[in-house]
């Protein structure tokens, strides 16, 4: 069987960029039978062809979920987790009318996804991002999709882009096939493009191998950090991209609505739809499509948004949103690209459960939420977390800046802030090991790393809370791409520890109480 043919005025040929693993792997035979199987014109044709067990076998009829009315309440958060509010039910059927039926949902399928379940995220793909053609295609979740990616372009001996402070789940992935980082200098405001095309000039093929060309980014709120990258930035890198032919893998668990002010840079936090000060209107316009309008006018622009190339892929999950344990997210990126990902998951893990997409079909569908309910919801869940970070950096003002040896940012988005401690005020902080760097500008001349070290496990040992050391998220630098003049060694940065703000208030109170006692006992010790 052949796959369909490719619409070549999709943008730019990236084919050069696939690996040899994905331009050797070929479909699953019997996948693609179901493919053409599924296009066929015949209305009744019969199937002798595949094991499924007959849905006569199943053992359920009917699925119920009791979900949170949306339409009833302003903030349908808070009233579904007081029980405060309205109950709203969303079935799945075998034998009756739905978005999804049982029988359709539960035989062998294809890689990527449920045509029904597809369609439901490609509306609201295309309503919230506007991507100019692209496809997409079901994961199992943003650590599925992600990796997944890795192996559809690295090559034993690559180096792959990314953040120099970076979220080490996914970093650690292509390490096994011998993909290597290179971190990207950062500043406040996330990933310093003239940084980008520095390490892209100066790269030495004979010492280094093939220059990098896919870039892994987390453009809002990213992952440890809080940075987010400015519109300008993301112009930037985009048309840096567009010069060194890059790739650019954009994880969109990660990005932000933005507050309408005049400034460029927008101080976040991870993950997407979890975002912060956003100005209120005072009322909410009844319209469907209006109120989608307004949800999508404060979103800051993804670089999905304005890849005509095809050279962008972008990952998104429910995990954040619904729940972790739904595994079920998308990619969405140009049909080549989809193709192969589609082969991938044939002949490996198979497209996701299909009760997570029988779920989020009617959720999504005219029987449930519809795209303008599940906006709602998001913009509800902002609330929520937005009081739960307005009384962390309540807390921490009150128990951790008063002690003079810490401070925090405050994030925009996601479920974390990004706490910097003040090591250099440590009665045992060195400054100056120079003579035994050999030269070397990422040779640490501080001992900052193991002053964070020691504050962890004594954190966690003696005051009984836990934050994640900013080292574990440090991308190894290597003297063959960094500038020799005046660069700090990123061991000398590694200064901050991550905290979530996702627990109860109880938790986050009790979580800085410690805290400040902790860093008050370390640093007069």
């Amino acid at each position: 069987m052949k796959h369909p043919q490719i619409d070549t005025n999709e943008g730019a040929d990236l084919s050069h960029h696939l690996s040899t693993e994905a331009r050797d792997r070929v479909a699953n035979p019997l996948k693609d039978i179901l493919r053409v199987i599924s296009e066929s014109p015949v209305t009744d044709l019969i199937s002798m062809a595949n094991g499924d067990p007959h849905h006569s076998l199943y053992p359920f009829r009917q699925i119920m979920y009791e979900v949170p009315s949306v339409q009833d309440t302003s903030d349908p958060v808070t009233s579904w987790r007081n029980n405060s509010g309205l109950a709203q039910i969303i079935h799945s059927y075998k034998d009756e009318e739905c978005a999804l039926s049982i029988r359709d949902a539960f035989p062998y399928t294809r890689a990527a996804g449920l045509k029904q379940c597809r369609d439901v995220i490609t509306n609201f793909t295309n309503l919230i991002f506007t991507p100019p053609n692209h496809h997409v295609t079901l994961t199992l979740g943003n650590s599925d999709g992600i990796t997944k990616v890795f192996r559809l372009f690295g090559e034993k001996g690559d180096h792959f882009l990314t953040d120099e402070f970076s979220f080490p789940s996914m970093t650690n992935s292509p390490l096994a096939y011998g993909v290597k980082w290179v971190g990207i200098k950062m500043d406040s405001g996330g990933i310093i493009p003239e940084e980008l095309e520095k390490v892209l000039i100066k790269w030495d093929e004979a010492k280094s191998g093939r220059r990098p060309h896919v870039l892994y980014i987390i453009p809002v709120g990213q992952n440890p950090t809080g940075s987010t990258l400015s519109v300008d930035r993301r112009k930037k890198i985009y048309a840096i991209a567009q010069t060194w032919d890059l790739i650019i893998i954009e994880d969109g668990k990660s990005t932000q609505r933005h507050p309408r002010t005049s400034s460029d840079t927008l101080p976040a936090d991870p993950y997407y739809f979890l975002q912060y000060d956003i100005p209120q209107t005072n009322s909410t316009p009844a319209d469907p499509d209006e109120f989608i309008k307004n949800f999508r006018s404060t979103l800051i622009p993804t670089f999905l948004s304005m890849d005509v190339d095809g050279r962008v892929l972008r990952i998104d999950t429910f995990s954040k949103v619904l729940a972790p344990g739904m595994r079920l997210g998308w990619i969405t990126s140009n049909e080549l690209f989809h193709l192969k990902l589609a082969d991938y998951t044939d002949s490996s893990t198979q497209p996701p459960h299909a009760f997570g997409q029988m779920f989020v079909t009617e959720m999504l569908s005219e029987h449930g939420w519809k795209t303008e309910g599940f906006c709602r919801w998001l913009k509800s869940l902002c609330m929520d977390y937005q009081r739960r970070r307005d009384f962390l950096l309540d807390v921490f003002k009150r128990e951790v800046e008063s002690t003079g040896y810490a401070s925090v940012n405050c994030p925009q988005a996601g479920m974390f802030v990004w706490i910097e401690v003040f090591f250099e005020k440590h009665p045992r902080f060195v400054r100056g090991w120079e003579s035994e760097s050999g030269g070397s500008p990422v040779v640490a001349r501080t001992n900052t790393g193991q002053l964070l070290e020691e504050l962890f496990e004594r954190l966690m040992n003696t005051q009984g809370v836990v934050f994640i050391p900013s080292s574990t998220f440090a991308i190894p630098e290597n003297p063959l791409w960094v500038e020799s003049d005046g660069h700090v060694p990123l061991s000398d940065r590694t200064r901050f520890l991550r905290a979530t703000f996702g627990g109860t208030e109880d938790i986050i109170e009790k979580g800085m109480i410690r805290l400040g006692k902790g860093l008050r006992e370390f640093f007069q010790n």
